[in-house]
């Protein structure tokens, strides 16, 4: 199975590894295609081993043969029914094996009697398989000839062995023709859900990307109203103090000592934006966290009971709900996230730390061992732990391969606030 799935119609270049949850589905269909087909197959098989009893010829011989390769080459070809319908046909070497062989079964069993229907079984699933692959203009026009020559076959038959064509002959076979007219709407019908299992998958990944993407345009957005602002007064006072540095000195320095200031005052600002310092209201920042993983196709669940007075705490655990969601949309294929916020007072004798704020972020999940680990610098979960230890704060992490889920819990020793 190809490592790379991706859907008919997505554009090229946007290649990219599926959640495991597409995989499964796959699996899935790729299983009970492949399921129909052997079943299908066994009938034929064993009614071609029948005509073995009779005395030894070298046709059945050659059918049995040639029946066990068809076989094969169709359970092999279900494999690229991974790109979908319409996706287009493989090597043009597998798609004529794969019919030519259920083409020799159909050919063989003009001339052994009793076979006149089963034999034309493998090239109708042939023709099944080719068919999916192809645009639905050419993908009609390939099962009516199927049906043609399929239906065709019995009738051949009995004029090659000279004996009469009657309907009575295939009586006990009624049911297998049932199924085998049923193949088209099962193998179409596999690959549309299929379909949309691997669309859902994409626009869940497209939406994740917009989320960050989302993220990094509102940092930007503050960042330039930051610098816009201070730069173009720092413009104007330094141009001003160059007009007057011969007429008024005294005025030019004092111009020129208030861009310093301006300048100062910008980087305190914009190391706080960096820093996650500049104030957000924790309650909006576990909204919008919520909102951000619903559109990434994770479900979360929200559960806040008090919120911390103290505004350093506040700021702190919104940088720790702001980052952790990242490091969830960057580094996990999570389906479920879980956010839990509550405050509890401490109980133990002579303690006069106040109250505890305990947070806990967990979701399931866990990216692939190869892809990129979350970061550990000064904006990553080491920079959480410094500005976490300044407001008497610790940060724990645990991973549970088993039950596939990452948690991270956080304590803050903080007053009781208002509910959320």
């Amino acid at each position: 199975m190809p490592s790379v799935v991706t859907s008919p119609g997505a554009p090229s270049g946007s290649h990219r590894e599926p959640g495991r949850g597409v995989h499964a589905t796959w699996l899935y269909t790729l299983g009970a295609v492949v399921f129909v087909y052997v079943l299908l197959d066994a009938v034929v098989l064993l009614a071609a081993t029948a005509s073995l009893a009779s005395p030894p010829r070298a046709a059945p011989v050659i059918l049995v043969g040639a029946i066990i390769v068809a076989s094969a080459l169709q359970v092999r070809y279900c494999w690229f029914l991974t790109v979908g319908r319409g996706g287009g046909l493989p090597a043009p070497a597998w798609t004529g094996a794969t019919v030519a062989t259920a083409a020799a079964v159909w050919g063989l069993g003009l001339f052994i009697p009793g076979m006149g229907l089963f034999t034309a079984i493998p090239l109708w699933m042939a023709v099944n398989l080719v068919a999916a692959l192809l645009q639905t203009g050419p993908r009609r026009l390939v099962l009516v000839a199927g049906v043609i020559v399929t239906a065709l076959h019995p009738l051949l038959a009995a004029a090659v062995l000279e004996r009469p064509f009657a309907i009575a002959d295939y009586a006990g076979v009624w049911l297998l023709i049932f199924y085998v007219m049923l193949l088209p709407a099962f193998v179409l019908s596999s690959l549309w859900w299929w379909d949309i299992v691997v669309t859902l998958d994409r626009h869940r990944a497209v939406a994740a990307e917009l989320a960050v993407a989302q993220e990094r345009l509102r940092f930007a957005s503050d960042l330039h109203d930051i610098q816009g602002h201070h730069l173009q007064v720092i413009a104007l006072k330094t141009e001003l103090a160059e007009r007057l540095m011969s007429t008024d000195p005294e005025a030019a320095r004092e111009h020129v000592r208030a861009s310093r200031l301006i300048a100062k005052q910008a980087m305190e600002e914009t190391r706080s934006l960096i820093a996650g310092y500049r104030h957000i209201g924790l309650d909006q920042e576990l909204e919008n966290a919520r909102e951000v993983l619903a559109a990434a196709g994770a479900e979360c669940d929200l559960r806040v009971g008090a919120l911390p007075a103290g505004t350093d705490e506040q700021r702190v655990l919104a940088l720790v709900v702001r980052e952790a969601t990242t490091n969830i949309l960057r580094h996990s294929e999570a389906t479920r996230v879980w956010i839990q916020l509550d405050v509890a007072g401490q109980t133990g004798a002579g303690d006069s730390s106040g109250d505890v704020t305990t947070m806990l972020i967990g979701n399931n999940g866990l990216a692939p061992a190869d892809s990129p680990a979350p970061r550990g610098d000064g904006s990553g979960l080491a920079g959480l732990r410094g500005r976490l230890s300044a407001v008497g704060g610790s940060l724990e992490t645990a991973v549970d391969a088993a039950a596939d889920s990452f948690e991270l819990r956080v304590r803050v020793h903080a007053p009781v606030g208002a509910q959320a």
